[in-house]
């Protein structure tokens, strides 16, 4: 799917006085909320949502600074922002309650929405959490080098203006496990959804998320123990960055977890192997009371 087609599927709304770039199928059906990952946009999930459609409703936008959605420049993009964001876009669009997916990024700015939840503020009801390849527990990842020079507060501007699209595709397939199914066309939008918008000027300022995973550890992580709703633990188990390590801690620590593993895949599995990563997001809620 080109970019157009993708722009075509969404809507814009304004939220917190931004423009939000969002793409909905409201039926009946229960509602599955996705959370995209870092530094692509919504996109990620195209060939998932044919395969859901039929099953349940969806909800997905791009964060704030990623995507179809706005880049102010003099923003902090901070993971607990997002989470606000993510939160009053629901709202505004009615929904009660949901099933939240996420990936990535997404998988802390979940972690945000849950340690809401435990503190009594749950302006929409979660159904359950699935979390998928993300470093929550960032002592255990294995991030690029790529990574580490952007997330630096001084140096991550200079090395943005270095990245050029042959950089980003390089480092892109160096994470999928199957490198036949890797799709250039796929990052050729991921890479115009990055820069458009002046994205370029806001890149090392969303890069910073990794400090905050170390900064709020202690907010973040401890909650994780007190989960009180069903939990998925959903892996890729060749993820190089968010390795497989982070989810068996994760299932360690939060109270009746389920991990269902997904075998010879990278980072991202809703792309890289979008039938077997659907079909255990479905099985997993469809078990639920």
């Amino acid at each position: 799917m080109n970019l157009a087609a993708w722009k075509e599927k969404g809507k814009y709304t304004d939220v917190l006085g931004h423009r939000i770039f969002y793409v909905e199928n409201k039926t009946e059906k229960p509602t599955i909320a996705f959370l995209h990952g870092y530094p692509s946009a919504s996109y990620d999930y195209y060939k998932v949502l044919p395969l859901i459609q039929n099953d349940f409703s969806y909800i997905i936008h791009d964060h704030l600074g990623f995507g179809l959605s706005s880049k102010p420049i003099n923003y902090s993009y901070s993971l607990i922002e997002q989470a606000e964001i993510a939160i009053q876009l629901w709202i505004q669009l009615g929904l009660k309650e949901i099933h939240l997916v996420s990936h990535d990024y997404g998988t802390t700015v979940a972690n945000e929405i849950i340690v809401r939840k435990l503190q009594g503020f749950e302006l929409v009801k979660i159904r359950s959490v699935t979390f998928c390849n993300g470093s929550l527990h960032i002592e255990l990842a294995h991030l690029k080098l790529v990574q580490k020079l952007l997330k630096h507060p001084f140096l991550g501007k200079y090395i943005v203006m270095l990245m050029n699209k042959r950089t980003f595709v390089r480092t892109m397939r160096d994470i999928w496990f199957d490198k036949d199914l890797f799709n250039v066309n796929e990052m050729d939008v991921l890479w115009e959804m990055l820069m458009m918008n002046e994205g370029r000027n806001v890149l090392h300022k969303i890069s910073q998320y990794n400090n905050e995973r170390v900064k709020y550890w202690h907010r973040w992580i401890p909650a994780l123990s007190q989960l009180d709703i069903p939990t998925h633990i959903l892996w890729a188990q060749q993820d190089p960055i968010a390795v497989k390590a982070i989810a068996e801690q994760l299932h360690k620590e939060i109270p009746g977890s389920i991990y269902t593993k997904i075998d010879h895949c990278g980072h991202y599995p809703m792309l890289e192997n979008p039938k077997e990563w659907s079909e255990k997001v479905m099985n997993f809620i469809k078990t639920l009371p």
